[in-house]
């Protein structure tokens, strides 16, 4: 009888987490409500609202940047290092009443929303 009482618990915990991340799932924004309720935002709350990315990138800096911008002024010593990082979310925001965006990119920098793109050519 044990063994019965924990199945059932396991498959009803199982259930209930496979219905919260299919509302996550099926939620869309409209490009204003997305870019005004998470510009600025942290990555703690983009993951808490939107859930794990499909793809997440780290911005390089390229090995000859410096003697690129060398004539253009120096980068302070002083200065802290920043972190740049992209996460992808599909057809997650829409355009009009019918379509979704195939694609958008939210980029932190130092773990705050900088920058939101929405691509349909990638």
């Amino acid at each position: 009888m044990k063994v019965y009482t924990h199945l059932m618990t396991a498959l009803v915990t199982a259930t209930l987490a496979l219905a919260a991340n299919s509302a996550l799932a099926g939620k869309t924004y409209d490009e204003n409500d997305f870019i005004n309720g998470f510009s600025g935002k942290s990555k703690k709350v983009v993951l808490e609202k939107l859930g794990q990315p499909f793809k997440k990138q780290q911005s390089v800096k390229p090995t000859n940047a410096n003697s690129m911008i060398a004539g253009i002024g120096k980068q302070q010593d002083s200065s802290k290092p920043v972190q740049v990082e992209m996460w992808y979310y599909k057809n997650l925001v829409k355009y009009d009443k019918k379509n979704t965006y195939k694609e958008t990119e939210v980029t932190f920098v130092n773990d705050r929303v900088m920058n939101i793109g929405f691509f349909n050519n990638r």
